[in-house]
């Protein structure tokens, strides 16, 4: 059993950051696949920017986003920092903000949760 917690730091200004975007959620549906591991998905920083995009069904990844919907949080603090809070409240998903507006890791790591950053 493995848990893991994939945090999404790539913004959406490039290719590069696409394929980090792609990669992350990639490697989070495998976790996702096994029954017995745990998963957190996380979209911090720029990866705020994300939620919204991947929110609309003509996205190239929507469905893979949309498959792992359940494991999904976004940082409150950066989806306001990055403008996009609104549009974030309006998907539904959840934000975190257990560390002055921010996603604990330190809790994450004290629960046995591995940390993989894209």
């Amino acid at each position: 059993m493995a848990e893991t917690a994939i945090v999404i730091l790539a913004g959406t200004e490039s290719h590069s950051d696409l394929g980090r975007l792609v990669n992350g959620l990639e490697a989070a549906r495998e976790f996702d696949e096994n029954p017995d591991d745990e998963l957190e998905v996380i979209f911090d920083s720029a990866g705020t920017e994300w939620v919204p995009e991947l929110e609309d069904e003509d996205h190239d990844y929507h469905e893979l986003y949309r498959s792992l919907s359940e494991e999904v949080a976004v940082c409150d603090y950066c989806a306001n920092a990055f403008g996009v809070d609104e549009a974030v409240a309006d998907t539904g998903v959840e934000t975190v903000d257990e560390n002055g507006g921010h996603p604990s890791i330190r809790s994450l790591v004290d629960d046995g949760y591995e940390i993989i950053t894209y």
